[in-house]
């Protein structure tokens, strides 16, 4: 039942009207999910600079390979998939094209690399992202999705050849635009806390390899409680269900980061 407001006369009619815009504007108010407020500590993530973008390998040996000799040299570097059967490599994350210019001629000059592409910040997802994030979550996932089937190559994403878990959500920021941290452990600092049913597409998953342990794996949600991840050495990076009795057990929270 609606509730009525008692007043004499005409300002009776008027407040009466005034309650019952409220109650319609409340019935219609979009419902927006609960997120946590970010922990103490938690930062935004910086966006890339400039990077430089080389290779066209048709094995991912090969773009792992050459990610080991960039990272060997103390250039962070991560190979990714361009497209179905083609993988590419890259570097550095440089506050100036004529940074990144300066430092691949550098290298082409030496032989570690041959011809090279530089990306500049506005050919980020990020730079296009829409008003609520939208676009660059489904972005995110896009790109996650592009690594399916990809071999996990132990080490991962600059510490002898491939990716780990949290190599693989690392570049699949990166390549948007997000300088995600290396660690899953700084990955978890730097996000903030989402209860799992709000979890949105491109936010991460956390696990323990025990019940009381530190977190030691991450994946990156997908949608539909499903995550993409790299499970471990000698499987391939691929979907599975937070609802599996695995990984139920061995939760340790979401995190959000737009």
């Amino acid at each position: 039942m609606m509730s009525r407001c008692f007043l004499p006369g005409s300002r009776r009619g008027i407040v009466s009207l005034v309650c019952l815009l409220l109650l319609l504007t409340g019935c219609a108010a979009p419902q927006v999910p609960y997120r946590h407020p970010p922990e103490a500590g938690a930062r935004v993530l910086a966006r890339m600079g400039y990077t430089v973008q080389v290779g066209a390998f048709a094995k991912v040996e090969n773009a792992s390979r050459l990610t080991d000799a960039l990272c060997g040299q103390g250039i962070a570097a991560t190979y990714f998939a361009a497209a179905k059967g083609l993988y590419k490599v890259r570097f550095g994350n440089f506050p100036s094209r004529a940074a990144a210019l300066g430092k691949a001629e550098t290298l082409r000059a030496t032989g570690v690399i041959e011809e090279f592409y530089i990306v500049s910040p506005g050919e980020y997802a990020v730079a296009r992202r829409d008003r609520d994030g939208a676009s660059l979550r489904e972005e995110l996932v896009k790109t996650a999705q592009s690594f399916l089937g990809v071999p996990y190559l132990w080490g991962g994403a600059g510490t002898e050849g491939g990716f780990d878990c949290s190599g693989l959500t690392m570049t699949v920021y990166q390549l948007n635009g997000l300088d995600l941290p290396r660690t899953s452990q700084e990955q978890v600092d730097a996000g903030s806390p989402v209860e799992r049913e709000h979890l949105s597409k491109g936010d991460l998953v956390f696990f323990r390899a025990t019940a009381r342990g530190k977190v030691s794996h991450v994946g990156l949600y997908a949608g539909d409680g499903l995550f993409i991840h790299a499970p471990g050495r000698g499987k391939k990076i691929r979907l599975d269900a937070l609802s599996g009795k695995f990984y139920q057990q061995r939760y340790a929270g979401g995190r959000a980061y737009l």
